[in-house]
C-alpha cells in the first residue's frame, strides 16, 4: 500500500480516535497528522495489520500529548462530529445521529483515560479486543477489564441522566 492509499483509508479512523482521546477537534487533527507523519516515515515492510498499528501510534501520541497539556479546562468544544454532515438522510434521521454523537462525546468526556481509549477503540474505530490489546501493548485480560468497568461506567451515567430534570420539562407532564 503507498502513502497515499494509506492515508486516505484510514485518516478517518485516526481522527476519530484522536477525538473521542482528546476531546477537542484542533488537537486531534494535529495528533492525527503527528500520526500519518511518523507512519509514512517508518518501515512498513514487517507490519501485519496497519489500521491497529496507525491506531496505535495515535493512541501513544494522544496518551503523550495529555501528559504533556496542563491541568484546567478543556480548550473549545467545537468538533468535526457537530458539523453538518454531507449526506442524503432524511432531516430527522440526521438529527437524531447528530444527538447521539453528542451524548456518546458527552459520555466518553466523563471517562478516565485508560477507558475511554478501549471504549474509543472498540466502539469508534470498531476494533476488536485482540486488536485493541495490541494496539495499546496491554494484556486481553486488561482489555476486557477496561471495557467492563467503562461499560459500567457508561451505564451508571445513562441511568442518573434519566432522572435529571430539564429546562420545560414540565411543560411535557
Amino acid at each position: 500500500m503507498n502513502d497515499r492509499e494509506l492515508f486516505q483509508t484510514y485518516r478517518n479512523d485516526v481522527y476519530y480516535l484522536c477525538y473521542y482521546l482528546l476531546q477537542n477537534a484542533a488537537d486531534a487533527e494535529d495528533m492525527c497528522q503527528e500520526t500519518f507523519v511518523r507512519a509514512l516515515q517508518a518501515d512498513r515492510s514487517r507490519v501485519e495489520s496497519l489500521k491497529p498499528w496507525l491506531l496505535r501510534i495515535a493512541a501513544n501520541l494522544c496518551s503523550s500529548h495529555g501528559k504533556r497539556r496542563s491541568q484546567g479546562t478543556w480548550k473549545e468544544w467545537t468538533s468535526f462530529l457537530l458539523q453538518p454532515k454531507q449526506s442524503h438522510e432524511p432531516a430527522e434521521e440526521s438529527v437524531m445521529r447528530q444527538e447521539g454523537e453528542r451524548d456518546l462525546e458527552r459520555w466518553l468526556g466523563k471517562l478516565p483515560p485508560k477507558l475511554r481509549s478501549v471504549l474509543a477503540l472498540r466502539y469508534v474505530s470498531e476494533l476488536s479486543h485482540q486488536e485493541i490489546a495490541d494496539c495499546l501493548d496491554i494484556p486481553l485480560g486488561t482489555v476486557k477489564s477496561r471495557m467492563s468497568k467503562g461499560m459500567q461506567l457508561l451505564r451508571e451515567q445513562l441511568e442518573a441522566g434519566i432522572h435529571e430534570k430539564w429546562k420545560g420539562d414540565e411543560c411535557l407532564e
